[in-house]
């Protein structure tokens, strides 16, 4: 069956049960909505899951339920998506929510947290681990529902200018870094700066700042880093599997039919799969031609990674202290983490560590 067909049928099973498509296209109201990304459209990966969304609900409809995406800057800049949506300036945002972290380190959660779970486990954790049913608890203070819609799988740790050999040389590094892990690095003495992805390079290429994180090979390429910045390092320990949402404002959520709701639901989860498997595929390849131009790619040392893991503790702890939404959320998750790695050190890892020596063999 093809895409389309499909869509059309999955959107007509939701919309009325086994009632006939024409009947459900006259019973379907006509509705827009604006979208607006937090990406710009040159970061096609990322930016694409508003256009897979968009499309999917379009298909699904005949044209009735349309939603425009808008890139970053077009309606607001991108760290304003979610303030469009609360206020109602638009009906939908695509973004990441611990861009969010300075109203309430809560945010930080549907994204990723230093040290926290992985992609497959952020979708268990999201889907049937109660992980949305949290989330969504706490976005309802500020008039957002939210989607997943979309996942990076595991982040690189950034482009830096100096090779990092202990936890010394963070004092003073500034260093573009989103979400809660600037905290974590702050208490190292590095200075984190959350600069919006279209404009890390200029303020990479000036010595504005010291080192600079955004995704992994392929974004990076794209926007250039390699030529600023010659260290790359790994892994991005603060974003073991950064999901990215649908933000819609609470009221339009509540009007929508549910058939619609259905449907969103449904298109938000294609979007979701689409985006880390087109990661995973084009990962690969950008990875290879960054080291042949010339980047230096190094791991975390060691000592550098416990410090980290030391002061991610730490903070939580703190936080957890004087935040209750934090905490109720902290605790759910690491719980859900500590579970999810009995498991996966059976399976997943013994046959990951097999297959990577597997092939460096040959």
């Amino acid at each position: 069956m093809k895409r389309r067909q499909f869509l059309q049928a999955a959107g007509a099973g939701l919309a009325a049960g086994s009632v006939a498509a024409p009947a459900i296209a006259q019973s379907s109201p006509e509705i827009k909505w604006r979208l607006t990304s937090s990406f710009p459209k040159s970061l096609d990966t990322i930016y694409g899951a508003s256009e897979v969304l968009s499309k999917a609900v379009s298909e699904a409809t005949d044209g009735k339920f349309q939603i425009q995406v808008f890139a970053a800057g077009e309606i607001v800049p991108g760290l304003q998506a979610a303030d469009a949506v609360q206020n109602g300036t638009v009906e939908m945002a695509h973004t990441a929510s611990y861009y969010y972290v300075g109203k309430d380190p809560t945010f930080a959660f549907a994204t990723a947290v230093p040290f926290g779970l992985n992609a497959r486990q952020q979708n268990a954790w999201f889907y049937h681990g109660g992980g949305m049913d949290l989330m969504n608890e706490f976005y309802r203070k500020y008039n957002i529902h939210a989607l997943p819609g979309g996942n990076t799988g595991c982040q690189m740790g950034g482009w830096f200018r100096k090779e990092l050999k202990t936890p010394a040389d963070l004092q003073g590094l500034k260093m573009r870094i989103g979400g809660f892990a600037g905290q974590v690095l702050g208490k190292l003495g590095a200075v984190p700066q959350q600069i919006a992805g279209g404009d890390i390079y200029p303020a990479l290429e000036k010595g504005t700042i010291d080192a600079a994180e955004w995704v992994g090979p392929y974004d990076d390429e794209k926007l250039g880093f390699q030529k600023v910045a010659q260290y790359y390092y790994y892994p991005g320990w603060w974003e073991g599997g950064a999901a990215l949402h649908f933000f819609i404002n609470q009221a339009k959520w509540n009007e929508l039919p549910k058939a619609y709701q259905s449907l969103l639901v449904t298109a938000a989860g294609l979007a979701n799969v689409d985006m880390q498997a087109k990661y995973d595929a084009k990962n690969p390849a950008a990875l290879k031609r960054l080291v042949a131009g010339g980047a230096q790619l190094r791991p975390y040392p060691q000592e550098v990674m416990e410090a980290c893991f030391k002061a991610a503790n730490e903070l939580y702890a703190e936080t957890s202290a004087k935040n209750a939404d934090f905490k109720k959320v902290y605790d759910a998750m690491m719980a859900f983490r500590n579970d999810e790695y009995l498991w996966f050190q059976v399976a997943e890892y013994t046959f990951d560590n097999f297959m990577i020596r597997a092939r460096a063999r040959g």
